[in-house]
């Protein structure tokens, strides 16, 4: 007991001082961590170290893709769902076919329906390996594609796994196959959607912001265990989860609450994350040993993983290249009609060409009630903030490039061969592989993809930059001034004519928040300001709404 305590804290220790040192040196804290944990291994300690591949599907994947999928910009997810759908279910299954087709001509015996459930563990990429790339500051819609890709894919992958080796004892069907892949992300959904609103109406009658925090802690599993029950994805429920909660949070939740939750999730997401690339590095001696008893040696393995490396990067770049041709088409679209939705948003911003609009559509027979003007005004104002955004972000040959190069395998590559079946052909070798095609992804791509960030990004205009940023911000102060405008002032209300009382001005400036937060969160959902704008403006309120209650808070 004593010394399993003894790892544990050290553990802790070198994490802390991997996430402070590797910066310093120019090298990404996970990247420090995998070298730790190889060099760990050579002692005797940790010569036989084995961590069971469900601690890390089950037990530390849900947390970490539900907390990443809370802190995800809404809007950004929802421009790039469609480019986020095909690599992570497009890719993930072309990749895992080509692989397994590979795997199965340069492995003799292996068989390709083996040859693809090893194809299909190699094929996602990992959440928390893109935590490397968003220290080199990409472009936000690459974030957008890699963060969502990362959310989403690992659930293909575990089904088209799970498919595979089913298909090694009984006759494989494509349609049974589709059908279990639709049942498993429809289930999930539903749940993940049913926990996560579940969840706010919960958290938002604690008052307690640690209790609320505690709780906040079994979301993901409440999400994720029902959901591999019934035979879904668990990883898909937690997320989606996550995503309903980052979506209504700001609304339901106390400013108090939310500011509990960050801080007390980020700290479990850097034990997680520095956990799992430890343990990666911690079991490549008794995976070599193991190897090294079955085959008599590792260059084979190494040989072919490498090239099963080259093979996931190259499937990938001819995947993205159709892909961006695609979504720059799109912008081009979205652009010719640009000045006709800005015209259309302007006639329908005014009384009186919303009724205009309103009597033209009932003169032709249709039924439209003033909602539905609502709701297509609203469509009309989405609309155009992603056109804007697609052209304030355009996706060229040097963003294909760090999208390609950012895909890294990693800890769901090492745990997912771990499932394999004991009696899977040559499985020590076979994990093996998956294992150096993770590291060494994470080593050569991870260790690159700053200095290759750096030297691909355009040169940028400081000055023009900052104008930018004022002009946000100025857009931001005069929507958080309109909002207030109809406020009463507390004379008013309280009908004093020199000053309001105290609680009278603590409503007072409550309610003025209040409004301000309302009018952040529409704005957020209908896309018209940058996402990172909007949160800093959010966290500003918080921080300012947190300190009013304190002021007003009685003492004693």
């Amino acid at each position: 007991m004593t010394e399993l305590l003894v790892v544990l804290v050290t553990g802790f220790l070198v994490i802390a001082a991997a996430t402070v040192v590797g910066p310093r040196l120019g090298v990404a804290a996970p990247l420090v961590l995998v070298v730790l944990g190889v060099a760990a291994s050579l002692l005797p300690m940790f010569a036989s170290a084995h961590i069971e591949p469900e601690w890390i599907l089950e037990g530390v994947l849900p947390p970490l893709l539900y907390s990443a999928a809370v802190s995800m910009p809404a809007m950004n997810f929802r421009r790039e769902f469609g480019a986020i759908s095909g690599l992570s279910v497009l890719l993930v299954v072309g990749s895992s076919l080509v692989l397994g087709l590979f795997f199965a001509l340069v492995l003799p015996g292996l068989g390709f329906a083996w040859g693809v459930a090893l194809g299909a563990i190699i094929s996602p990429t990992d959440a928390v390996a893109t935590a490397i790339v968003k220290q080199t500051s990409p472009s936000q819609r690459v974030v957008a594609l890699l963060d969502g890709e990362s959310l989403l894919n690992d659930a293909t992958a575990l089904v088209v796994l799970r498919t595979a080796i089913v298909a090694t004892a009984a006759s494989f069907s494509f349609w049974g196959a589709l059908g279990t892949f639709a049942y498993s992300v429809a289930v999930a959904a539903v749940l993940g959607w049913a926990v996560g609103r579940l969840n706010l109406l919960i958290r938002r009658r604690v008052t307690d912001s640690t209790v609320n925090t505690v709780i906040s802690f079994a979301v993901p599993f409440v999400a994720s265990v029902p959901a591999t029950l019934l035979g879904a994805s668990g990883l898909v429920a937690a997320v989606v989860a996550g995503l309903v909660t980052g979506i209504r949070a700001p609304r339901e939740l106390s400013p108090r609450n939310r500011l509990s939750d960050a801080q007390n999730w980020r700290t479990v997401e850097l034990v997680l994350e520095g956990a799992v690339f430890l343990t990666m590095g911690l079991q490549i001696k008794a995976i070599v040993s193991n190897v090294q008893h079955d085959h008599g040696g590792v260059g084979t393995a190494v040989v072919i993983a490498a090239v099963a490396l080259a093979v996931t990067v190259l499937v990938r770049a001819l995947y993205v290249a159709p892909l961006l041709r695609y979504l720059i088409a799109r912008v081009r679209h979205g652009e010719r009609m640009q000045a006709r939705l800005r015209d259309m948003s302007e006639r329908m911003g005014t009384p009186e060409g919303k009724q205009r609009a309103f009597e033209a559509a009932n003169s032709r027979g249709r039924k439209v009630s003033e909602r539905d003007l609502d709701r297509f005004s609203a469509r009309v104002t989405r609309g155009l903030a992603t056109i804007d955004y697609f052209l304030r972000e355009p996706l060229g040959w040097r963003e294909g490039v760090v999208v390609v190069w950012a895909g890294m395998r990693g800890a769901v590559t090492v745990a997912a061969a771990q499932t394999l079946p004991e009696d899977t052909p040559q499985r020590s070798e076979l994990v093996l592989i998956a294992f150096t095609v993770a590291i060494l992804s994470l080593l050569l791509q991870g260790s690159t993809i700053g200095p290759l960030l750096r030297r691909l990004s355009p040169k940028t205009d400081p000055e023009q930059a900052a104008k930018q940023a004022e002009a946000e911000r100025t857009q931001i102060f005069e929507l958080l001034r309109s909002s207030v405008d109809e406020i009463p002032k507390p004379s008013e209300r309280e009908g004093d004519p020199v000053q309001a009382d105290f609680d009278a001005a603590m409503r007072y400036q409550l309610t003025v928040l209040d409004k301000q937060r309302t009018a952040l969160l529409d704005a957020r959902d209908n896309g018209t300001f940058d996402a990172d704008v909007l949160a800093n403006a959010l966290v500003n309120l918080d921080a300012s709404q947190i300190a009013l209650e304190m002021r007003g808070k009685p003492t004693g």
